[in-house]
């Protein structure tokens, strides 16, 4: 009989998964967890990273799952540890994706209810909002399969997060691996993805088939799964224009032919008038207009047909003609084969090119400000250059509010999984985690963050934790001395009366050289190129605190339109 720890089965359990990284911040109730990982995960390929927060943790859990399509994990101690990950969790639920949470709590007889142990917290509950599955591990002979069960639960349909709660005296107590066994994860969950209904999706083969100008829409379903060179396959064949989600950009290079970039003119124009939309992986949120005219075709006329893992998106925010509820590669893959039984591969439809003007239009739009030698920065030109610097297969993560809309402009991504941001969520403060754990995932690619100086300031001390782990990532903050996204709202529609959302010239390049990374301000546009060269040089996680023009970088041109879509049904001028 081999009698283990619940803490060494925990870990074993983690092994058993390749698990590469458990993110956290080290605590008393944890140290069974840390020392097992210590002492098993040398040989086994795991390690434990200390961030300086817990937040910052979650998000490296997040980044590992959208890097590398395998779920991430974190760890905090009981009561403020726990707390400090929800943030951080947030936006991993707000955006679909699978992190396994392990929460440290009291022993089991000074829990649910607790009665005035210090920190103490319930933190079953307080998980519940943001976890799709959460537990209680109970008892020692229960870890293993409740760890596999969390597995399976983030990783199956819809991915999300999940919560385990571990009380120390679980941890300390032993459990017999013949009765109760570490399983690989082929015993006790799916590894073939599931697919949707074959006579459905011959119903579906046959409506693109017939389409005169169909369009294929991709939402971070199709990244999660990884689906992307069907996605590609399936539009060549039909010579079918593909848009993105906000979100799921990088799901198609955004320089190939039939890539209409999300939001540009070309996009919105092929959106309105295709007379069959595939929809993959995609729910349809606010910055997709939710699927509504005039920026899509009226209901009805324009037909919908939606593949999605999760039944409970099917049609949420627009009706459909077609449901297929499967895996988006194993559909999209049967998907193709059936359309090839009914059509030979299609012809460009005329209307694509014109699309694509428009999308050039939209695109030289920008070249002056690219252009600019004006000082202090035009954001635009700061955009440009960072882009022009770094090679296509590099991975960026994005952070920030009006910096994330400039940089939108033109910082294009062209492979797969190599766009990193809180989508859904609008989170800040998670770009600079999300650059560090995509370099420990993918150490060979160029990293870089490009970033707000107020959403830097949120996890500013993790460069300490990326200098400590060799993770020579390289950060470029937009600095307009201010909360720029909400300075702009309340200039257009405050009477610029500023409230809370100026901030002092600090010097971030100084911080990251206090924290043992390289760091450079840079004033002039001619600059920015040769300052991301010696950052790349000096071998060190960087930091490069550009100045830019903070009137200009205010009010990028589409702040209006977001704005009125977060801001809709509120009848803002009675309050004047």
């Amino acid at each position: 009989m081999a009698q283990i720890s619940g803490a060494e089965a925990l870990v074993r359990c983690l092994i058993q998964e390749g698990v590469r990284y458990v993110f956290g911040v080290p605590g008393d109730q944890c140290n069974p967890i840390t020392d097992f990982i210590n002492r098993l995960g040398l040989e086994a390929g795991l390690k434990f990273i200390t961030t300086r927060h817990e937040q910052a943790a979650a998000h490296m859990a997040d980044a590992w799952a959208r890097a590398t399509g395998q779920p991430g994990v974190c760890l905090g101690t009981v009561g403020p540890g726990v707390a400090d990950l929800v943030p951080g969790v947030y936006p991993a639920w707000a955006d679909s994706v699978p992190i396994v949470v392990l929460g440290a709590q009291n022993q089991a007889w000074r829990c649910y209810p607790e009665h005035g142990s210090m920190q103490s917290l319930d933190q079953v509950p307080l998980m519940a909002p943001i976890t799709k599955w959460r537990a209680l591990v109970n008892d020692a002979r229960r870890m293993p399969q409740l760890v596999q069960q969390a597995f399976r639960a983030a990783v199956s349909g819809r991915p999300a997060p999940v919560y385990l709660d571990l009380p120390s005296s679980v941890l300390c107590d032993r459990l017999d691996t013949d009765l109760y066994p570490i399983l690989p994860p082929q015993h006790y969950r799916a590894t073939a993805p599931p697919m949707a209904d074959p006579s459905l999706m011959e119903l579906a083969a046959e409506m693109l088939a017939r389409a005169e100008w169909p369009l294929i829409h991709v939402g971070t379903g199709v990244l999660r799964a990884g689906a992307w060179a069907e996605v590609l396959g399936l539009a060549e064949y039909l010579s079918a224009p593909v848009t993105t989600s906000l979100a799921a950009r990088s799901a198609i290079p955004e320089d190939h032919p039939l890539c209409l970039i999300s939001s540009s003119l070309g996009a919105l124009q092929a959106q309105a008038e295709a007379d069959v939309v595939l929809l993959v992986g995609s729910r349809l949120g606010d910055t997709d207009f939710w699927g509504r005219p005039p920026i899509w075709g009226e209901p009805g006329k324009q037909r919908f047909i939606q593949i999605d893992i999760e039944p409970q998106s099917i049609g949420l925010n627009r009706p459909v003609d077609l449901a297929l509820v499967g895996d988006a590669k194993s559909t999209l893959d049967a998907l193709l084969q059936a359309v090839q039984l009914h059509t030979g591969r299609k012809s460009e439809d005329p209307r694509l090119a014109a699309a694509r003007q428009a999308q050039e239009e939209w695109l030289k739009g920008w070249a002056e400000g690219a252009a600019s030698d004006e000082t202090p920065i035009h954001p635009l030109r700061l955009m440009h250059e960072v882009r022009q610097f770094f090679p296509r297969e590099a991975i960026y993560a994005q952070d920030g509010g009006t910096t994330a809309v400039w940089s939108f402009y033109l910082n294009r991504v062209y492979e797969p999984r190599s766009f990193l941001w809180a989508a859904d969520s609008g989170h800040l403060g998670s770009g600079v985690p999300y650059a560090i754990a995509a370099k420990l995932a993918h150490p060979d690619l160029p990293v870089y963050c490009i970033t707000g100086d107020g959403s830097f300031g949120f996890n500013a001390m993790e460069m300490e934790t990326a200098r400590r782990e060799g993770a020579p990532v390289v950060v470029i903050i937009a600095n307009d001395r201010a909360w720029g996204m909400i300075k702009g709202g309340q200039k257009l529609v405050y009477s610029e009366r500023y409230t809370g959302v100026d901030l002092s010239d600090a010097r971030y390049d100084k911080l990251a050289e206090a924290l043992g990374c390289y760091g450079e301000r840079v004033t002039e546009p001619g600059q920015i190129q040769p300052a991301l060269q010696r950052a790349v040089d000096s071998g060190l996680p960087a930091v490069l605190d550009v100045i830019v023009n903070a009137d200009v970088h205010l009010v990028p041109p589409d702040l209006v339109t977001l704005d009125s879509i977060w801001m809709e049904g509120c009848d803002v001028q009675s309050l004047f």
